[in-house]
């Protein structure tokens, strides 16, 4: 999947339409030798291939649907028909996981609707707004993840969207004119949550694969299904005038059902009584939610049917993942990675300069693009594991040894996502300034790559070397075969996302530095 062109945080689209769906690959457009112009890719088609649930209600959905047997064929008609789906028309994914990074959307909704949810939430809205909203970024190997959470109060503009109605119409939204909360992508003016996604890829530059939305309720019945999450307190929380109700002790308490909401929706009491600091609450009870159900419910099947048909009740999706077998390949795939290698992170801001007394908040401009260059490149923010480390070492070691002379380098060049004419004008910069004059323009790519690659055999790794150096490829864009290639056979060079233009280096993204967590950290350490 390509990340956006370089000098752009966004993918390109056209005005007021959605990202594609899955779809069948457009054939490569004919490039000549000799015409600049040629080589541009264009957006490849999606493959076809958390805020309070997502990690640990796809994991139980998971193992309930693993029951082989009239049980468990009962509870899979049940979930079925708990779950709520939305027809979001071309945005996202029809794969529930695809090959490649996949990104998920949970949408904590603020509506009101449900027994004790009167004193939360907005009291004129019937659909409800964003309230909270966790960007799930699981990397290509699934050895590591990072969870985003995205605040109601960042301010952004709005795009333009379009939303299937009841009778099958589709009513085109326009989007915001000037800068707006966040948590107005969903709820205001009809917009539906492939709204919400459309806002997070404008800021992102992401492409979103699915969403997943939860209530209130959602909270109180998970938290009573798992028998209570554990939370922890460096001083008393009592917020009884006006706010949430919440009256906690310093220390560790177990919250569950209305104290579950409570501790959530709570920003009284806390360091700066804002909108981040609840978030920051919010990713450390998500982390104990997950260790809660690794350790406690597994191990129970009574309480991951609860679990289950708790979390399906409250959940809406897109029809990518709408069904319980659909949601048991994203578990499947989710259960896969350890928690301590899930990082949880609250969006870079910055307190809102336009605002004489600042209420909202906008993009932090120096952090913000570094986390996003890092998850369009799929770089974890978690230090995982020793064999990674030495995996990234045997890589760099591609790049020591001999080099053959400029004049002896042999490379076809493709464009599979750089800027348009990338390939020409690479074969230009080639030919005419470094000497590689057996070097040839072969246009689009058969498919889109995610990043600059260079492929060649052992026996061409001087050449590759070579060329690496005068391109400024790092380590990671050195592909080698197993077989030997005959003397007149090309080196094959890609140019992807990540190259800007013919003699600049190809940089890593920097690490961005903001505050996180990992999941397996508790809240309170001894």
């Amino acid at each position: 999947r390509s990340a956006p062109r370089p000098g752009s945080t966004a993918p390109v689209r056209v005005p007021g339409q959605r990202g594609r769906r899955a779809a069948p690959a457009p054939e490569p457009e004919p490039a000549s030798e000799d015409t600049p112009g040629h080589g541009r890719r264009k957006r490849k088609p999606k493959r076809s291939g958390k805020k309070k649930a997502l990690m640990w209600t796809g994991g139980v959905l998971g193992l309930v649907l693993v029951g082989g047997s009239a049980f468990a064929y009962y509870w899979y008609e049940r979930l079925y028909g708990n779950i709520n789906t939305v027809d979001i028309g071309d945005v996202g994914s029809d794969e529930a996981m695809a090959d490649g990074p996949v990104n998920l959307l949970v949408i904590g909704n603020d509506v009101r609707t449900g027994e004790g949810n009167e004193a939360y939430g907005n009291r004129t809205n019937v659909t409800g707004h964003a309230d909270t909203t966790l960007l799930f970024h699981v990397a290509e190997d699934r050895t590591n993840a990072t969870v985003v959470s995205i605040p109601r109060d960042l301010m952004i503009k709005i795009p333009d969207c379009e939303s299937k109605q009841s009778d099958g119409s589709t009513k085109k939204i326009p989007g915001s004119t000037v800068p707006t909360k966040f948590n107005e992508s969903y709820g205001v003016n009809g917009r539906d949550p492939g709204c919400t996604m459309l806002t997070v890829e404008e800021i992102t530059g992401l492409e979103l694969d699915h969403f997943m939305m939860f209530d209130f309720n959602a909270v109180k019945t998970l938290s009573t299904a798992v028998g209570g999450v554990k939370v922890c307190l460096d001083k008393p929380l009592k917020d009884l005038d006006g706010g949430s109700g919440l009256d906690l002790p310093a220390g560790e308490s177990t919250v569950q059902g209305e104290d579950a909401l409570s501790f959530l929706r709570n920003r009284h009491g806390l360091k700066n009584e804002s909108d981040l600091d609840r978030i920051e609450m919010q990713q450390k009870f998500v982390a104990s939610m997950l260790r809660q159900l690794k350790e406690d419910t597994l191990d129970s099947p009574s309480k991951m049917l609860d679990v289950a048909d708790a979390a399906t009740k409250s959940l809406t999706v897109d029809k990518g993942i709408g069904s319980p077998s659909k949601l048991l390949t994203l578990a499947r795939e989710l259960g896969k990675i350890d928690l301590k290698n899930i990082t949880l992170m609250t969006l870079p801001v910055i307190d809102n300069p336009a605002e004489p007394t600042p209420v909202t908040v906008v993009l932090n401009p120096t952090e913000a693009p570094k986390l996003f260059s890092m998850l369009q490149n799929d770089v974890s923010l978690t230090e995982v594991k020793k064999k990674e480390k030495d995996a990234k070492d045997k890589q760099a070691e591609l790049l020591e040894g001999t080099r053959a002379e400029a004049s002896e380098i042999r490379v076809d060049v493709f464009n599979g996502g750089g800027p348009s004419g990338a390939a020409q004008d690479t074969l230009t910069w080639l030919q005419t300034g470094q000497g590689v004059a057996r070097s040839t323009n072969r246009g689009n790519a058969p498919a889109d790559v995610d990043k600059t690659r260079l492929e060649y055999a052992p026996n061409q790794a001087d050449q590759a070397r070579k060329l690496a150096d005068l391109m400024g490829l790092p380590s990671s864009a050195m592909k080698p075969g197993t077989k030997d290639a005959d003397a007149t056979t090309p080196m094959t060079l890609t140019l992807g996302p990540d190259f800007k233009e013919a003699g600049v280096p190809i940089t890593l993204p920097k690490k961005v530095d903001v505050k996180q967590s990992r999941a397996d950290e508790k809240m309170c350490k001894k």
